[in-house]
């Protein structure tokens, strides 16, 4: 979601640097970046480390949270396509799971920008046990759709996010957006989704399996 349905990364690190003046510790641009696809617990846990604040993980995802969600509902930055690829999929009938490792009061408000049957699985990051690089979330997403994750797409912008569709068996389709992404056999590679529809997504599917 983060990055590819909705450009929220501005907004979780700006609610980051607010964090960070609030109780007097230091961050930068590189540290935000490290967190990108990072599940949020192990984000608080870095963020206490090398911010230097004096709260536990869940204090900083909660307070991470507060700020994210209330920009959000301020306004949602969509990624280029992102919502025109989702219509043109319910459209053709092909299932889709929001596979996230963010936190459901957090996707809860974007979601109610789209309609309700846009997707047949949720999973979000306090849904697994183990988060992104893990398979867990895509694997759940997988069972939940009723499919084998051989036969799933998995649409990523971090390196984190392309490793955990990988390991779980999915051909992933590569946007990067904030961070870089490192080639290898089963990715794929746009610039953004724009422009693309259901029969460009086989296509760049079966274009990588031949």
């Amino acid at each position: 979601m983060d990055g590819t349905l909705v450009d929220t990364e501005p907004y979780w690190i700006a609610t980051e640097y607010a964090m960070a003046e609030k109780y007097g510790g230091t961050w930068s641009e590189e540290h935000a970046l490290n967190l990108v696809g990072n599940a949020l617990l192990e984000s608080g846990v870095y963020i206490r480390v090398h911010m230097g604040i004096d709260l536990t993980p869940q204090e900083i995802v909660d307070e991470l949270l507060d700020g994210v969600v209330e920009r959000v509902r301020e306004s949602v930055p969509w990624r280029p396509g992102a919502r025109e690829l989702l219509a043109d999929l319910r459209a053709n009938d092909v299932p889709c799971a929001l596979v996230t490792m963010s936190w459901q009061r957090f996707v809860e408000p974007i979601l109610e920008h789209l309609p309700d049957d846009t997707f047949a699985s949720i999973v979000t990051g306090d849904r697994v046990e183990f988060g992104k690089p893990h398979p867990e979330p895509y694997l759940t997403a997988a069972a939940e759709l009723g499919v084998a994750p051989e036969d799933c797409l998995a649409i990523e912008d971090s390196n984190t996010g392309a490793k955990s569709g990988e390991e779980a068996g999915c051909l992933v389709l590569c946007v990067p957006n904030h961070v870089p992404i490192l080639e290898s056999d089963r990715r794929v590679f746009v610039d953004t989704l724009a422009g693309l529809d259901t029969a460009a997504v086989r296509e760049l599917a079966s274009s990588s399996t031949r």
